[in-house]
């Protein structure tokens, strides 16, 4: 079944790549972006693009689709991708469109049973890039409060690559180790475990994460 879907941060790796794998499925795709120019140049100048400032976007904007996929990503100033999400999910809550969040993997759990973010919390020097981590748990925890909103989490691996699909497989919450012992996800291949998810929901108000093989 074709659908329309609509894809936040179109621009940016994980979006891209959601975006270029909901395309080749043959679904009816919106990239909803801040910068036309920089999206004609990276998804095609045959791409249906929407312009906005997301924060500006309300529930009139998002009704006409299937589902959507927010991809924003925020890396200088991250408390605007938490703040992104609260002003999603209070959009949504008037519709029933389906939302996915693309979050962190900071709340992925060890195989000791502690989150990733009670180990990344520890580390040295980490003040440059710790609250990313740190508001990506906080979002995962705001979602499983949400009752009333059709949604579902995504997170990649620890480490989050540039990459085309391969092999992969997918776990709930488990921080997962690849064959080579390491724990990363390509972006094509999260966009796999993403487009394979909406297709056939599995994860409705539950958050699942994609590993390399």
């Amino acid at each position: 079944m074709i659908m329309k879907i609509a894809v936040i941060g179109a621009t940016g790796m994980a979006g891209q790549a959601v975006f270029e794998e909901a395309t080749k499925r043959g679904h009816a795709v919106t990239a909803i972006v801040g910068d036309a120019d920089k999206a004609r140049e990276k998804l095609g100048s045959d791409a249906t693009i929407l312009v906005g400032d997301l924060f500006e976007m309300h529930a009139d904007v998002f009704e006409e689709f299937d589902v959507v996929v927010n991809a924003f990503a925020n890396h200088k100033d991250a408390y605007l991708n938490l703040d992104a999400l609260t002003h999603l999910l209070h959009e949504f809550r008037r519709l029933q469109t389906r939302i996915i969040f693309i979050l962190g993997a900071a709340s992925l759990v060890q195989a000791n049973g502690t989150r990733l973010f009670d180990f990344l919390k520890e580390l040295p020097g980490n003040e440059a890039w710790i609250d990313e981590p740190r508001y990506g748990v906080l979002e995962l925890e705001i979602l499983r409060a949400t009752p009333d909103v059709f949604w579902t989490g995504v997170s990649p691996q620890q480490n989050f690559v540039p990459g085309p699909a391969t092999a992969h497989r997918t776990a709930k919450d488990d921080l997962l180790l690849a064959e080579d012992g390491k724990s990363h996800v390509t972006a094509g291949n999260m966009a796999v475990g993403i487009l394979d998810e909406i297709e056939t929901p599995k994860h409705v108000r539950e958050r699942f994460t994609v590993s390399d093989l």
